[in-house]
């Protein structure tokens, strides 16, 4: 028999009746009932219930037993009794009679239960990371973060990609966040970067040769926290193709996502094809470039319908060159005037002077600003919407940038409050076509809106002859229920593309020269047509589990001050590793 199990707590069954086996694992829960001793030990597959009774040799000392003692159980199975079977329980048809129990491992009282999901505060969690995990709600979480990258990794080498890992310790790169620098020791002075993403080496594996590419990749950026965004560092599903278009990268992404959200998802996915979106016209009726599509509700332009209007609040708002835009909401109109008012209330709490609205019950349009618009504008309203009663419109009228701004929050805000989001599906879009360039009003320059390595739609003829700012690019997002995955783009694999495209933001060629050298280099040497997307692992997990912050899904998370409590970390090093390193701290200075 072996020394510490023949078989796990969790998978014993009546199956195992009759038979001697042996487990290990912590102890759940110890009962004392008139002397018998009842112990529901566990594991990692599941909770066994075990019978200690007086007459073993094993009993002495029960009494010093509790919660989370490591003990190795050898007994016989039984079938338990009708009246004591618990259903709640995987192996609640049968109990081992213990004949033999060892402590494995004593266990000092705990900082918090872990056989209750009983909610603990984040620094108590995060000190004792270990203990957390061992809760079956932590534990169940991160198995299955496993399992979604065992499945990534069986459909991404399904399709004949080959899993290449790439250098941790890099160079540091102008990308859009803090680096994470590593100080040589054989070159005083000099520093590594830890990769905010494999970027530059999935291309040159393209130059290489290595037409399938993927990973799941770590990747490291010194960025504050966010609910959907741990510091310091994070998984993505990592993938570049070449010899591909843009319809070529979607394809091969909707395959896999549909595959993954639909066997490992909370709910299924609602098209095998997901919706394109132009990035215009999603800020435009969404008013981000992240929609969630499972809120029906969009945003419209109706300036047109006002640009003679005598309602002063919209009149002076067109003639300083803004916009009004209405949101349509069905069925909303029997809602209480607290409703409306708080909705107001919120949009002012967004940046909103305010929202005006209108109701209509009983065939007639019922609102503050009914009296300050005509006939005809109200008869435009009602056609463009094909108003009904019960019907409800809000209208937002300010600047575009600010009204889209608020527009989106008013409307993920009102759909919450009606529970008008259907979250039976996942419902997944690709927003395409972003603008190459955008003014920089900081620099009072042309710059960069996105990625400076996508290749412009039209190519190098679009640069020489378009106004910048309505030059497109092979860029686009995949967003899932509002949650952007990820960004990607068809790369620019032209040196005299790139030397213009940089020469249209203001850059010289020597940029191109002194930071992103390897990759410039390599582009005289043939570089084939290739493009890709990394689909953040972390965010996937979220949503196939349905969990609301980060923390829960990663094994050793750090908290919101980018501090691992359980390690201790950063800290202080001794002087003599700093000598070695040839830094010497001035902290001093900058606190001054």
């Amino acid at each position: 028999m072996h020394r510490y199990r023949t078989d796990n707590c969790g998978t014993t069954t009546k199956n195992h009746v009759d038979h001697t086996i042996r487990v290990s694992g912590w102890i759940n829960s110890v009962r004392d009932h008139g002397g018998v001793v009842f112990i529901d030990l566990r594991d990692q597959t599941g909770i066994v219930q075990a019978v200690l009774y007086p007459t073993s040799s094993s009993y002495k000392g029960v009494e010093h037993w509790h919660s989370e003692m490591v003990l190795c159980i050898t007994g016989k199975v039984v079938e338990r009794s009708k009246s004591t079977v618990n259903p709640k329980m995987a192996t609640g048809a049968i109990e081992i009679e213990a004949g033999e129990v060892e402590v494995l491992g004593d266990s000092a009282s705990l900082p918090f239960p872990v056989n209750s999901d009983e909610v603990q505060a984040d620094h108590v969690r995060l000190k004792y990371r270990y203990l957390d995990l061992r809760r079956s709600y932590m534990h169940e979480n991160i198995i299955f973060r496993t399992k979604v990258i065992e499945e990534i990794r069986r459909l991404m080498t399904a399709r004949g990609f080959r899993e290449i890992n790439t250098p941790v310790l890099t160079s540091s790169s102008p990308e859009g966040a803090r680096d994470f620098l590593v100080p040589s020791r054989l070159h005083p002075g000099q520093f590594y970067a830890l990769p905010q993403a494999p970027q530059q080496f999935k291309q040159l594996l393209m130059v290489a040769g290595f037409e399938k590419y993927f990973q799941i990749a770590p990747c490291f950026r010194d960025e504050d926290a966010r609910a959907d965004r741990s510091p310091g560092e994070f998984y993505q599903l990592d993938i570049e193709m070449s010899y591909v278009t843009q319809e070529d990268i979607f394809t091969c992404l909707e395959d896999v996502l549909y595959n993954l959200f639909n066997d490992m998802g909370y709910k299924k996915v609602g098209s095998r094809t997901f919706t394109r979106i132009k990035f215009k016209d999603a800020m435009d009726r969404y008013g981000t470039d992240k929609p969630d599509l499972r809120n029906p509700l969009q945003m419209v332009r109706v300036t047109d319908i006002f640009q003679k209007t005598g309602f002063n609040a919209f009149a002076g708002v067109i003639k300083k060159g803004g916009i009004v835009k209405a949101i349509h909401i069905k069925d909303a109109a029997a809602n209480p005037r607290k409703f409306f008012d708080d909705m107001i209330a919120f949009a002012q709490g967004k940046g909103a002077k305010g929202m005006a609205y209108i109701v209509w019950k009983e065939g007639k349009a019922v609102s503050p600003i009914v009296k300050f618009l005509s006939d005809i504008e109200l008869e435009k309203i009602t056609s463009r919407f094909n108003i009904k009663d019960g019907d409800v419109v809000f209208f937002l009228a300010d600047q575009e940038r600010l009204v889209n701004r608020v527009g989106y929050h008013v409307m993920g805000e009102a759909a919450r409050r009606l529970d008008i989001i259907d979250d039976s599906v996942y419902r997944f879009c690709w927003i395409v076509d972003f603008p190459m360039y955008e003014y920089n009003e900081e620099l009072k320059k042309i710059d960069f809106s996105h990625n400076p390595f996508s290749m412009p739609q039209g190519g190098l003829q679009a640069l020489q002859e378009q106004d910048p700012l309505e030059v497109l690019a092979y860029q686009y997002d995949i967003v899932c229920d509002g949650v952007e995955l990820s960004s990607g783009a068809i790369r620019n694999n032209s040196r005299s593309i790139m030397e213009k495209a940089f020469a249209v933001a203001g850059y010289d060629k020597s940029i191109l020269e002194n930071k992103f050298s390897s990759l410039y280099e390599a582009f005289r040497y043939g570089a084939p047509p290739h493009g890709g997307i990394a689909p953040g692992l972390d965010r996937m997990v979220m949503l196939l589990k349905k969990v609301n912050n980060i923390r829960e899904i990663i094994p050793f998370p750090m908290n919101q001050s980018a501090q691992d409590l359980m390690m201790g970390a950063p800290n202080n090093v001794n002087p003599e590793q700093l000598e070695e390193l040839h830094i010497k701290p001035d902290l001093d200075q900058e606190a001054e």
